[in-house]
């Protein structure tokens, strides 16, 4: 049995077993989970499917990093400089190589909160402009947010803004590996970002894909355009393995399956009842109990039928 395929069977029976209620799974360290090797060089430490409290402190989303013999990327900066500090203690128990760059995400606190922590060992941080932008806006509000929650796991945090910046693509080799870090288009949040690696077939999505929990869908998402982002961009790639935003490391039929089937049902639950003269207080109530089974369906199901509502009465 190859490395890889043992890892994957270990992953996907906790997968099946993900739940809000799991307890944090590595109580000595500021992570919910230890990183895992998904493939060769390529680790994740796999947040809580919970939203962020102190319990996971602010671990909610995926930690990744790849390993190169020039240097480590890492992806999403974690939500807290003690956050960041923590996957930079794992990182060097599986290298000596330094990190070289940390790529942001997206603006949310989870992706950029931990900027401070590794600027101020001098490495860049990368982000998509819009990002920026939001974080520019937002920064403090997104700080009190998990100042809130994290309380003394927060000391230290500050909003670092990411130094360095890309509209449409980023390339690097390093260590002769390619990464192509690319905005494939407007899709979960402003300034999703997707880390791909050719040569080893592999997309670290970020929140473009969903599939142990329910996706969220903002004020701000428009949900047809994610789903042509999906169609145009991210389908022509075919990647065998996905890291996506949050979840376990899986296969692209599985986030298609909760992601991109899931707007598509949503936006048709939403489409005939907006023909039949339905009304928004109606839209909470279309059935997504095909969904049920996913995390965090009771705190985002009702919301999302709403957002959707609002989006396609004038589309």
């Amino acid at each position: 049995m190859t490395r890889f395929l043992a890892t994957t069977l270990i992953l996907t029976a906790a997968a099946a077993a993900a739940s809000e209620d799991i307890a944090d799974q590595y109580p000595q360290s500021e992570l919910y989970s230890k990183p895992v090797e998904v493939i060769p060089h390529v680790f994740s430490a796999i947040g809580a499917t919970a939203p962020p409290t102190y319990e996971n402190a602010g671990h909610n989303n995926n930690l990744s990093f790849i390993v190169t013999d020039e240097g480590v990327v890492v992806i999403n900066a974690g939500a807290s400089a003690r956050l960041a500090a923590a996957l930079h203690d794992e990182i060097k128990q599986v290298t000596d190589q330094p990190v070289v760059l940390v790529i942001n995400e997206n603006g949310q606190g989870h992706a950029m909160l931990g900027n401070s922590y590794w600027r101020d060992l001098g490495v860049d941080v990368l982000a998509h402009v819009d990002a920026v932008e939001e974080t520019t806006q937002n920064g403090d509000f997104i700080l009190m947010g998990m100042e809130r929650y994290n309380r003394d796991r927060a000391e230290g945090t500050r909003v670092e803004h990411a130094n360095v910046t890309f509209e449409d693509r980023y390339d690097l080799t390093l260590g002769g590996v390619s990464i192509e870090v690319m905005h494939m288009g407007p899709a979960h949040d402003p300034g999703d970002i997707q880390v791909w690696i050719p040569e080893w077939k592999i997309l670290i999505a970020g929140d473009i894909a969903f599939h142990e929990r329910m996706l969220p869908i903002f004020e701000h998402t428009c949900t047809s355009c994610w789903l042509e982002t999906w169609e145009t961009r991210m389908e022509p790639l075919a990647p065998t393995y996905v890291i996506p935003g949050h979840g376990h490391p899986t296969n692209l039929d599985q986030v298609r399956r909760y992601t991109y089937d899931y707007l598509v049902d949503l936006r048709e639950k939403i489409g005939a009842h907006i023909e039949e003269g339905g009304d928004l207080a109606g839209a909470y109530y279309v059935d997504q109990e095909r969904w049920r089974n996913l995390d965090t369906f009771e705190e985002l199901a009702t919301k999302n039928a709403g957002r959707v509502f609002a989006e396609m009465e004038w589309e």
